[in-house]
């Protein structure tokens, strides 16, 4: 399929649908790229107004459907709770805007189908905002997976604990969509798909007082084993209630029949330990959360036509690996 295209030498045209948390941190990153034109929209109009005089943006909107229709827009990055995204996607898809769409992106995997059925009509790009995906850590881990330097990998351990205090939407069942997995657990099952070996199966758990909780219960703690074809078997511990170092340094350790390697888990360093040799590799702190790359990334798919590294397909895959653990949890 052939996407419609930006042309060069314009600016990119984003609006932000939604003042909150997300769109401050993505306003920082993008003041930082050339060309491309920043607006802002939310139910509040003062609440607009002050974000695109804070982060000099280009203009504000009073509503969703002011941005989406407006003239001066190409593109709406979707930045509200869960349960409008599917809403919010199909309305700019039909306005004949590109979108991209923040995580967790749709209550459903299955919802992808009536995204891709709409914008097959439009031509539009749509795309999920999944960070993780260019992490530099997972680049240079899956390099050094694949190398053998460790020999055959048998066993992962992802430590992604943290304490994280939730108001608002995140604590409303209908409005998130899922708890503490489903929120920001689907950055790490996007990680674990990506190290170089496919997805055979996943297992999600659940900590006992989850076993006890009501039918509305958002999980805050949640592990997931996954096992690969052809590869070896990882663990993800994945919360929102456990205390961790300086607030959020974390170890995880890969296990291979001819050596280990120790990691930070969010890429600050990687050790690498063979037989005769150690290694010490710092996968890269400019950009360690991988924003910039992906918006890079974005934003020459728009110039070009061609879909982004991270595309639907993964974008979907991943849903339904969060849909799998939960349904073995049984959460859903």
């Amino acid at each position: 399929m052939s996407f419609r295209t930006i042309e060069p030498g314009r600016p990119i045209r984003l609006a932000f649908l939604g003042c909150g948390g997300v769109t401050r941190k993505h306003s920082q990153t993008l003041r930082r790229f050339a060309g491309v034109k920043r607006y802002y929209a939310s139910r509040s109009a003062e609440k607009a107004a002050a974000y695109c005089r804070e982060w000099k943006g280009s203009g504000a909107f009073d509503s969703y459907a002011a941005a989406i229709k407006s003239a001066e827009t190409d593109v709406v990055l979707i930045a509200t709770p869960p349960d409008s995204h599917l809403d919010l996607a199909l309305h700019a898809i039909r306005a004949g805007k590109h979108v991209i769409i923040e995580k967790p992106p749709l209550f459903h995997a299955s919802d992808f189908d009536l995204l891709e059925t709409a914008r097959q009509k439009t031509g539009v790009q749509v795309m999920v905002a999944e960070n993780y995906f260019y992490k530099p850590l997972l680049r240079t881990l899956r390099e050094i997976l694949q190398s053998g330097v460790i020999g055959d990998v048998r066993f992962l351990f992802i430590n992604a604990t943290k304490t994280q205090k939730t108001s608002g939407w995140r604590d409303e069942a209908g409005q998130a969509g899922g708890g503490a997995f489903y929120e920001g657990g689907i950055h790490w099952v996007d990680f674990l798909a990506n190290l170089g070996w496919d997805v055979q199966s996943v297992r999600g758990f659940l900590p006992y007082a989850a076993h006890t909780a009501g039918a509305s219960y958002l999980e805050r703690s949640f592990q997931l084993v996954v096992t690969y074809a052809h590869g070896p078997v990882a663990t993800l511990l994945y919360s929102w209630e456990i205390h961790t170092l300086f607030k959020g340094l974390r170890i995880s350790r890969i296990y291979g029949t001819q050596g280990s390697v120790t990691l930070e888990s969010n890429g600050v360093f990687i050790f690498v330990r063979g037989k005769k040799w150690r290694l010490r590799v710092l996968p890269g702190l400019k950009d360690m959360g991988g924003s910039k790359a992906m918006f890079a990334d974005f934003f020459n798919a728009l110039r070009t036509g061609a879909e982004p590294a991270y595309h639907l397909g993964l974008a979907r895959r991943d849903l339904e690996l969060v849909e799998a653990a939960y349904r073995s949890a049984h959460l859903h």
